[in-house]
């Protein structure tokens, strides 16, 4: 006869162990249906897309916004501070630079993506470390009712528009990159030229895009270079504004592209849902989504479906430029941009 005490003993210990069991596959069932994503895209036109794949998929999304303080650098930085032990996943880039800024750092690795498929090859990393889709434009807000509108940068260095014409501060944002594309593309001499032209001619420099679009829209202001989504914007709100892509003609630089880039992060804890998260992302689906969105996309790819509002890529003129030297060409015109600006 088996001894009562002892076989109690074992009951608890194989409870004990079954418990056990239980409790790590629930931790691993959690940790596969997890995945972790930081985004520096606005949050009000991100967070539908990341719902919209929870509930395709099933995969809990767990999600940290850029404020509006830290707008487009607070994500980066974090991923940085944390490249030993890595949190994220994804990082979702409202622009390519922060992404090949991480890739410079060793934060990000390859992943191609199917999806990536049809997506022209100067809107991604040739290595794979991050893939654009979903662009704004670089574009001229003007006021309707002028009889001549203008139709390039150059413009802000024209007489006729001396003390009429409005830039975001370019040590920020998409101005910076717009500056730093255009050394790039024209040359140092060339661009210093136009800069010093611009502060003859009275440009006034305002804190953003959207206090430049505004300053148009209210008719302060003759136009001013934005982005796309700030011209639709105010298009939709029945400003009397319309939009101008600038430099179409052949011997000009043609219109700055800044898409959204998706990363791979090194040492991703739940490396198969951002995978999944990355093909997601990059999919027609999502692209057809952002351009009906508020913020009106423009799709990367000429196959998807667009309101009227949106220009399709195919048919703009678009600058050449590789975004990892724009990246560069950032930080080292900051003492130029800093002294240009007054600081």
């Amino acid at each position: 006869m088996r001894d009562p005490i002892k076989q109690r003993a074992a009951l608890l210990i194989t409870a004990f162990f079954v418990a056990a069991a239980c409790i790590s596959g629930l931790a691993a069932c959690t940790k596969q249906q997890t995945v972790v994503v930081y985004v520096s895209e606005d949050q009000v036109f991100s967070e539908p897309i990341l719902k919209d794949f929870e509930k395709e998929t099933g995969i809990q999304v767990k999600a940290v916004y850029d404020t509006e303080e830290s707008k487009s650098t607070g994500a980066m930085n974090r991923l940085l501070a944390e490249k030993d032990n890595p949190q994220a996943d994804v990082y979702w880039a409202n622009e390519p630079i922060r992404a090949e800024i991480l890739r410079q750092r060793g934060i990000s690795t390859q992943y191609v993506s199917p999806n990536a498929k049809g997506i022209p090859d100067n809107f991604k990393n040739s290595e794979g470390q991050w893939t654009g889709f979903s662009a704004r434009a670089r574009i001229l807000l003007v006021k309707k009712s002028l009889t001549e509108k203008p139709r390039s940068i150059l413009s802000y260095t024209e007489p006729r528009w001396k003390g009429r014409a409005v830039i975001a501060n370019p040590l920020f944002g998409t101005t910076t990159a717009e500056i730093a594309a255009l050394f790039i593309v024209w040359g140092d001499d060339k661009t210093k030229t136009f800069l010093d032209a611009m502060k003859r001619n009275q440009i006034r420099i305002s804190t953003s895009n959207g206090e430049s679009a505004d300053l148009v829209a209210s008719g302060e202001f003759d136009f001013a270079l934005v982005d796309s989504d700030d011209g639709a914007s105010r298009m939709k709100q029945g400003k009397p504004v319309e939009v101008v892509f600038p430099d179409q003609d052949k011997a000009e630089v043609g219109s700055l592209i800044v898409p959204n880039a998706v990363v791979f992060i090194k040492g991703a804890p739940h490396p198969d849902n951002a995978k999944k998260l990355i093909d997601y992302l990059l999919s027609k689906e999502t692209e057809r989504k952002l351009a009906f969105a508020e913020c009106a996309q423009i799709p990367l790819r000429p196959d998807v479906e667009t309101p009227p509002v949106v220009r399709r890529i195919e048919t703009i003129k678009t600058m050449k430029v590789d975004y990892a030297e724009v990246a560069k060409k950032m930080q080292d015109i900051q003492p130029v941009l800093k002294t240009w600006v007054g600081y």
